[in-house]
């Protein structure tokens, strides 16, 4: 099974990009992992929250394959902890899609297309963050997922 963090936007801050880019590669030890960014469309669309939605899910929907499995980075979605997320991402992989997809919306969230799409919704938090620190938060929790399910010595209780 391959791996897909789909964004809107690209990390700007050289920072996170480095921290990112780390635990992008440490995942890929466990299966292939890639970041994929969508450029922004919010200039494009003029700031208009409706017109942005529809922009972003045509761009996300033309980047997803029929066998996918999606999973939404959403702040209306199920919360886990990090041994739930584990034990959901095992069960997400046991499930046979050839590419478990999860997405990061923009700044107005998910367009009603990608919702439908979707076949779930998680939280990281119930606070809003900068979509550049998400796309951090992702990664380290999906590292931290395969070290659990591995036993590995990162995560401690």
């Amino acid at each position: 099974m391959k791996l897909l963090l789909l964004t809107l936007g690209k990390t700007d801050s050289q920072h996170l990009r480095i921290l990112i880019d780390d635990f992008s590669r440490r995942l890929n030890r466990y299966l292939p992992f890639e970041l994929a960014e969508i450029p922004d469309l919010k200039k494009k669309s003029k700031g208009d929250p409706g017109l942005v939605r529809e922009s972003e899910a045509r761009e996300i929907l033309k980047r997803v394959q029929p066998g996918d499995a999606i999973w939404l980075l959403d702040e209306g979605g199920k919360e886990y902890s990090s041994r739930e997320f584990a034990a959901r991402l095992q069960k997400g992989m046991n499930s046979g899609p050839k590419r478990l997809v999860l997405i990061i919306g923009g700044a107005y969230g998910h367009g009603p297309s990608v919702k439908q799409r979707a076949d779930a919704s998680i939280s990281l938090s119930k606070m809003t963050y900068n979509h550049q620190v998400v796309r951090l938060m992702a990664v380290e929790q999906l590292y931290r997922a395969f070290t659990i399910l591995k036993g590995e010595p990162y995560h401690n209780d």
